[in-house]
């Protein structure tokens, strides 16, 4: 849900907001609001986080929600996961752009991530922008990068048990099924 109010909100209105179990978000003064996501969601960006988290080279840190990209008064980002720079990031949030932002998308968050916060990180000039579907019977992960232009340029995609490969932020191969494999009964007492 995007709500608005008569003037711009600002992240001191956000740290009023309730602790409700929503995601509460500022794109230009606009309050997003989405609803806690479900487990497919969260079993894709949990496991992304952890995959992430192992291939990080020591200048990088990787975090997962909620935590705000803040760079602004009228401006909060709070993507599922990121990448920044270690010495950008504050105790609080990060102040400055990641240099990698990834939303999972679902059916609350998708028309939001695919259009409103993808404007929203290429204005603020985060290089890569991944998006992740995890649609059990077809998980997908599309990597959008920053071109010359300020615009992103689809970089690579792979679906199922097909391989994605990547340089940025730092060299990665995921496999957007194995993303999803906790979703799967273990056998066991």
């Amino acid at each position: 849900m995007v709500a608005s109010a008569s003037s711009p909100l600002t992240v001191h209105d956000l740290e009023a907001m309730p602790d409700d179990g929503r995601r509460y978000e500022l794109v230009d003064g606009v309050l997003v609001v989405t609803p806690a996501p479900g487990w497919p969601h969260q079993e894709m960006a949990g496991a992304l986080y952890v995959r992430l988290r192992a291939a990080c080279p020591p200048n990088r840190r990787v975090l997962i929600a909620p935590f705000a990209i803040r760079p602004s008064e009228h401006l909060e980002l709070q993507p599922d996961v990121l990448v920044a720079r270690y010495d950008d990031l504050t105790m609080k949030n990060l102040p400055v752009a990641p240099v990698l932002a990834v939303e999972v998308l679902s059916r609350s968050t998708r028309l939001i991530d695919l259009n409103l916060k993808r404007a929203a990180f290429a204005r603020l000039g985060v290089p890569s922008y991944w998006l992740l579907d995890p649609e059990p019977r077809a998980p997908s992960i599309t990597e959008l990068r920053l071109d010359a232009g300020g615009e992103y340029q689809a970089a690579g995609h792979a679906a199922g048990e097909e391989e994605f490969t990547t340089e940025l932020p730092f060299p990665v191969l995921l496999r957007p099924a194995e993303l999803l494999a906790g979703l799967q009964r273990r056998a066991g007492p």
